[in-house]
């Protein structure tokens, strides 16, 4: 069982910015997709951002698009989102996931999940 675990969540005024990281355990990070997701209180998970194994390849939602960064590095297994401008809408409970073969904005293809870590944007 590979373990993520998600940090960097807290409360930030719109405009604002943080920095949420994910730390993975095991030796085949560097093989794996991974992703980041969000869900607000009554709200479908969606997809915020993915990454490709090498870092190579990204993909944004609309939303998010402009304003977020998703990267990672491999010798530190760890993969991070830097979220600037923030609006209240970004409000959520972030989670990574990690996907062993394959990875894309559905989150059924994805392995593995962190137990997620809260964003709290105020106006």
């Amino acid at each position: 069982q590979v373990q993520l675990v998600e940090s960097g969540g807290g409360l930030v005024q719109a405009g604002g910015s943080l920095r949420l990281s994910c730390a993975a355990s095991g030796r085949t990070f560097s093989s794996y997709n991974m992703a980041w997701f969000r869900q607000a209180p009554g709200k479908e998970r969606e997809i915020v951002a993915c990454i490709s194994s090498s870092g190579g390849s990204t993909y944004y939602a609309d939303s998010v698009k402009g304003r977020f960064t998703i990267s990672r590095d491999n010798a530190k297994n760890t993969m991070y989102l830097q979220m600037n401008s923030l609006k209240p809408e970004d409000t959520a409970v972030y989670y990574c996931a990690a996907a062993i073969i394959r990875g894309y904005g559905d989150q059924a293809t994805y392995d593995y999940w962190g137990q997620g870590t809260q964003v709290t944007v105020s106006s």
